[in-house]
């Protein structure tokens, strides 16, 4: 009897074992969240329609870009709606400005009662300036400090510019290397490969600081029978997700849309690229 047990023992050790691990894998995936940038019209429009139609596209968390509707003033509220569709809050850009001195607390205890844990400059240009970069880096080191006791973190966000020429590398690399870790390194795969680098590259190359992704095409000039739109362009996205799970320590996707082809409105655009990230997100 000892004997026929233990094979039966070993099988169901076996499938126990695939079960935790199936849990485990997808435990570790990405979250997938939109930039409200995408469809800034229609937020500012029609909030919360606009929301609800996200949330019914599949996504689970929005980063905001300064637009809230009817909570500007109102937090509590604005995460009880969120809450009510299922979406949580995957981070928010903001400027420099908005983290003074003067509006350092304010900005917090905003963003801390809607959820956000990270907070992203998407635009600095003196990131692409020898002089203005050091600056930047300094805002960014600062603020990482004066934010983590509020378990928040700063990030910086690239545009093709930051891909420029700078001290025998580029001006991105000069801000990952002189930033703390606690810096997210909130890299634009768009405008990456608009600028003619390789995205799985800049994963890679500083492990564990892309916390937060933004997936969007920007086609490099000169591509032909390609379209802006997930799936339908350039970008290895298989490859680059293998990365930002294995080696970027990526929490969130971000599918940010820009380009509208086809006569498509922002909400169908955003809709396609989505399609085509969850075409690519079963393959993992």
């Amino acid at each position: 009897m000892k004997k026929l047990l233990m094979p039966l023992l070993g099988c169901i050790t076996l499938l126990s074992a695939n079960a935790y691990a199936d849990k485990s894998d997808k435990a570790i995936l990405p979250k997938i969240s939109v930039q409200l940038w995408s469809v800034k019209n229609d937020v500012k429009d029609d909030f919360k329609p606009t929301l609800a139609q996200l949330a019914q596209m599949g996504f689970e968390g929005v980063e905001f870009a300064g637009e809230f509707g009817p909570f500007k003033t109102q937090p509590e509220q604005l995460k009880s709606y969120l809450n009510s569709l299922d979406l949580e809050v995957s981070g928010a850009h903001m400027g420099f400005d908005q983290l003074s001195e003067e509006k350092f607390d304010a900005t917090v205890a905003f963003y801390k009662a809607i959820g956000t844990t990270m907070l992203i400059v998407p635009w600095d240009e003196r990131a692409w300036h020898p002089e203005g970069v050091k600056e930047v880096v300094a805002e960014l080191n600062k603020l990482a400090k004066k934010l983590k006791p509020h378990h928040m973190r700063i990030g910086f966000h690239n545009h093709d510019q930051e891909f420029n020429d700078f001290q025998g590398t580029t001006y991105w690399d000069y801000i990952a290397k002189n930033t703390t870790s606690d810096v997210v390194l909130q890299q634009d795969v768009g405008w990456t490969t608009y600028a003619g680098k390789d995205p799985i590259e800049y994963v890679k190359r500083y492990p564990g600081r892309t916390l937060t992704t933004h997936y969007k095409v920007r086609l490099p000039e000169g591509t032909e029978g390609k379209l802006p739109i997930i799936g339908k362009d350039t970008i290895d996205w298989l490859n680059l997700t293998k990365a930002n799970i294995a080696v970027g320590g990526t929490l969130w996707l971000v599918v940010e849309q820009e380009e509208y082809p086809n006569g498509l409105t922002p909400l169908q655009a955003v809709a396609e690229s989505k399609k085509g990230l969850d075409k690519v997100l079963k393959q993992l």
